[in-house]
């Protein structure tokens, strides 16, 4: 668990038509490529998964998951579902916590993809190997905070508005800008993880600061406003009194 908690955040939104998930990126050095550490992995065409932890445990747990898709696909002739890829998952971890000669995988995950019947899901699950499904939730650094933001704010958003949401929770404890979000969405069962592009990442941040200035500019009036007319009204009182 303390792997989880000094992992790098990961947070996860389920709308009523789309799954999101967004992860604070680590900076890389400059010589190094950024596109060999990727927070957001697909487990199957239709599934993909976020994490916070150690990444090597990731890349472990991930590749088990991915084959034992394609086992699913190839015993059953149908993919495996959002829930039975979880419990897999979690069943993996859980055997690690009571093994001898092995420790437990150290990261947390939220896993997004669309059940069977076409509705967005979303799960996580701990070190311990407990999974459970979410409409929205937070895992890593920082995550309680982001975890009471998510249930204060949370509504059934579609499209775009839960692509801002989403941000929105990223920014309450991550620097503003592409270097240090990366998003994923899944818009339908068909559609497969689509990573947003840097751009794109930028155009909303620029948009959800625009949208608090104006908000706050808003407030700020409002409570010049009311003191403007407090202080009208207690000139006003002495002469009333005269």
């Amino acid at each position: 668990m303390e792997a989880v908690r000094k992992g790098t955040l990961a947070v996860g939104v389920r709308g009523s038509d789309i799954v999101v998930l967004g992860v604070e990126r680590k900076a890389v050095p400059k010589l190094q490529d950024a596109r060999t550490i990727r927070k957001i992995q697909l487990l199957d065409d239709h599934i993909a998964v976020a994490f916070a932890g150690l990444t090597a445990d990731a890349r472990i747990l991930i590749n088990r998951a991915r084959t034992e898709c394609q086992s699913h696909r190839l015993t059953l002739e149908d993919e495996a579902s959002v829930e039975y890829i979880t419990r897999y998952i979690g069943g993996v971890q859980q055997k690690y916590t009571q093994s001898g000669g092995v420790r437990p995988f150290g990261l947390s995950t939220l896993i997004a993809g669309f059940s069977p019947e076409g509705k967005p899901q979303l799960f996580h699950t701990d070190p311990s190997g407990t999974y459970s499904q979410w409409k929205a939730n937070a895992t890593g650094r920082n995550s309680k905070s982001v975890r009471e933001w998510l249930e204060k704010h949370y509504e059934d958003f579609s499209g775009e508005e839960a692509i801002k949401f989403t941000l929105k929770a990223l920014l309450e404890v991550v620097e503003p800008g592409s270097k240090n979000i990366e998003i994923g969405v899944i818009r339908s069962p068909t559609s497969g993880l689509e990573m947003l592009s840097a751009e794109t990442i930028d155009a909303l941040v620029k948009n959800i600061e625009d949208e608090k200035a104006e908000l706050d500019k808003a407030k700020k009036e409002k409570a010049r406003a009311a003191a403007e007319a407090a202080a009208a009204a207690a000139t006003q009182a002495p002469e009333m009194r005269d």
